[in-house]
C-alpha cells in the first residue's frame, strides 16, 4: 500500500551506509518516544518512527523471525525499509537491525511487502521493489519481485539475479500494480501469490511457480472479484487449515455493506480448493478476520508445532494517528493462532502470551444492574477473561479504560445479535462503533480482552469473533466496569496484568 502524501527522501552513500544511517535516526529518536504514554506494552512496535504491513514472518535457527514495512526517517509512510524483531517464544520480541533498505535502481523508491521462506539452511526474503516513474502514485509506479537471502537471519544480500519477476503478466492484468509476494513451497516446486488488479480495478491474486525460488513461471489468476470485492487484493496469503485451501487478502475499495465494510480497507478469507494444475482456486465466500477498526495485512506462517499464527497491521489507512505527534506510528496484533471450528476459521491468542500474566484478580457470582465499578479491577494493560449470564438483559456489556470522561465500550445488543465495540468516547484518535454478529451460547457471552496503553483486542467466544481498535486514553482512564439494563451474572471473572515483552533497539546496532 502507498501513500499519496509521500515526501521526498534522499539518502545516498552505498548499501552498508544507508543502513547504519537509518539505525542511528532510530536510536536517537529512541529514548524521546519509549517516555510516550500510549507506547504498547506487549505489542511489537518499531523503536521509532512508522511501521505498516507485518512481513516475512517466519521461523528460522530456531527462532520466530518477524519484519515489517518501515520508515525510518519519520512517523509518516515514506520509501520503505524492512524493521526486523525475532522472538523465541512469540511473547518476548527482539529489535534487530534493519533488513533491508531502497538501495537498488530496481527498489529504489521502496522494499514493499514480502515474505520468507527457509531454502537450503538460508533464509530468502521474497519483496516488491517499487519505482515511482511520475508524480500521479496511483498510475505512475514500477513494481517488481526480487530476493535477498541470509545465512544469519539477521543480515541479507539482495541478488544479483533481481529482479526475478520483472513486469506483469499479459492478458487482463493492470500492468503497474503487482505486489505483495507470498511464498511456499508445496511438493518440490515453491508457489508465490501476488495480488494485483485488472485493468478495469478490480482485485485479483496471480499465481506463480519456481523450481528454484530465481525463475518464475506464471501460472494462471488463482482468484478475482465477481466485482463487489473492491478494486485491489493486497498482501494476498495462501495456506492449508483442516483440509481446506485458504486464500487470506486484504480487498481495498470494498463498498459497506449494513454493519460490514465500514474501514477504509478490508482484510479476510475465503475457503475452497486449490488445483495445482490449473492454478485456479474454487472458493466461497469472503469472510472478515476482524470485525474491529484496525486490522490490515494480515500474514501468516506454520510453526514447528504444525501450528498457523497470524499476525497483521493494527492500524488503519488514512486513520488519525495521535501517537505521530510522539514521533512513531503504528503496531502489530498480538499473534494470533487460527484453527477450523464449526465451518469457519476462529483466531485465538497464542497460548505462550500466559507468560506475561502477573497479579491477578478473581470473581465468580456477581450480580450486575444498571452500572457496577469493581474497584479492584483497574490497569491499563492487562487481559480480561469474562463469562456472562446475559438472562433477559437485551444490552449489557464491559466498558474498560475508563474514568470520569473515557470509556471504550464492549456491548452486547440482543435484539441485534451483535457485539458492538464503541470508542466514541475512548479519548483521542477517530471515533466510532464496528459490529460483529455473535449469537449467545446457552445464554452466555464468552470474551477475552486484551488491553495495552493504546489498543483494545476483543476475542469473542473462543475466537469465533475478534474487534481490533487502537485507542488514545489519557493516563488515568484505567477504570473497568460493567453495564446492563437488566439484571445480568458474572458467572466468572479473571484479569491479569501483563508485563512487558517488547524492549528497545540495542545501541550496539548503531
Amino acid at each position: 500500500m502507498k501513500s499519496k502524501n509521500t515526501k521526498a527522501f534522499s539518502y545516498g552513500g552505498d548499501i552498508v551506509n544507508k543502513l547504519h544511517s537509518a539505525i542511528e535516526s532510530i536510536i536517537k529518536e529512541q529514548p524521546k518516544v519509549t517516555k510516550n504514554h500510549w507506547r504498547l506494552n506487549y505489542h511489537v512496535t518499531t523503536p521509532a518512527f512508522w511501521m505498516n504491513d507485518p512481513n516475512g514472518f517466519s521461523f528460522f535457527n530456531g527462532e520466530y523471525h518477524l519484519f515489517y514495512q518501515h520508515h525510518p526517517y519519520s512517523p509518516e509512510w515514506g520509501p520503505m525499509f524492512w524493521g526486523h524483531v525475532k522472538s523465541k517464544d512469540l511473547v518476548h520480541w527482539e529489535h534487530m537491525p534493519i533488513a533491508l533498505a531502497p538501495t537498488e535502481e530496481y527498489d529504489q523508491d521502496g522494499c514493499f511487502s514480502g515474505s520468507a521462506i527457509e531454502k537450503d539452511g538460508s533464509l530468502y526474503l521474497m519483496y516488491t521493489g517499487n519505482t515511482w516513474t511520475g508524480e500521479d502514485h496511483d498510475k505512475d509506479l514500477l513494481q517488481v519481485q526480487c530476493l535477498a537471502v541470509s545465512e544469519d537471519g539477521i543480515h541479507f544480500t539482495k541478488l544479483k539475479e533481481n529482479p526475478v519477476i520483472d513486469k506483469a503478466p499479459a492478458g487482463d492484468i493492470h500492468p503497474y500494480h503487482i505486489r505483495d509476494p507470498k511464498v511456499w513451497k508445496q511438493d518440490n516446486d515453491y508457489y508465490c501469490v501476488l495480488g494485483s488488479r485488472t485493468k478495469d480495478h478490480h482485485g485479483q491474486v496471480l499465481l506463480y511457480r519456481s523450481s528454484d525460488l530465481e525463475h518464475w513461471e506464471f501460472l494462471s489468476v488463482m482468484a478475482k472479484s465477481g466485482g463487489n470485492l473492491g478494486y485491489m487484493w493486497e498482501c494476498p496469503d495462501v495456506f492449508r487449515l483442516e483440509g481446506h485451501d485458504v486464500l487470506m487478502m486484504s480487498p481495498q475499495g470494498v463498498k459497506p455493506n449494513g454493519d460490514l465494510y465500514h474501514n477504509l480497507h478490508q482484510a479476510g478469507y475465503v475457503l475452497g480448493e486449490l488445483d495445482y494444475h490449473t492454478g485456479v482456486l474454487s472458493h466461497g465466500d469472503f469472510h472478515l478476520l476482524d470485525y474491529g477498526f484496525d486490522f490490515y495485512a494480515p500474514q501468516t506462517m506454520e510453526d514447528p508445532k504444525g501450528r498457523r499464527i497470524m499476525v497483521a497491521w493494527m492500524a488503519m489507512w488514512e486513520s488519525h494517528m495521535p501517537e505521530q505527534e510522539y514521533n512513531w506510528a503504528g503496531a502489530m496484533t498480538i499473534p494470533r493462532q487460527l484453527e477450523w471450528v464449526d465451518g469457519q476459521i476462529y483466531s485465538k491468542p497464542v497460548p505462550e502470551l500466559q507468560e506475561l500474566r502477573g497479579n491477578v484478580v478473581q470473581l465468580e457470582q456477581v450480580t450486575v444492574k444498571e452500572k457496577k465499578i469493581i474497584p479492584e479491577l483497574i490497569g491499563d494493560s492487562y487481559e480480561l477473561e469474562v463469562t456472562i449470564d446475559a438472562k433477559s438483559a437485551e444490552k449489557f456489556g464491559v466498558m474498560v479504560r475508563v474514568s470520569e470522561n473515557e470509556e471504550t465500550a464492549i456491548a452486547y445488543n440482543r435484539l441485534e445479535g451483535m457485539v458492538i465495540l464503541d470508542r466514541e468516547r475512548s479519548g483521542k484518535g477517530p471515533k466510532g462503533i464496528r459490529k460483529a454478529p455473535v449469537q449467545l451460547k446457552e445464554n452466555l457471552l464468552h470474551l477475552r480482552v486484551f488491553v495495552d496503553h493504546s489498543s483494545v483486542e476483543v476475542f469473542i467466544n473462543e475466537g469465533e469473533k475478534v474487534m481490533s481498535a487502537r485507542v488514545y486514553p489519557g493516563e488515568n482512564s484505567t477504570g473497568i466496569s460493567f453495564f446492563s439494563d437488566e439484571e445480568i451474572t458474572i458467572v466468572s471473572l479473571k484479569k491479569w496484568d501483563l508485563s512487558k515483552s517488547v524492549h528497545p533497539m540495542s545501541d550496539g546496532f548503531a
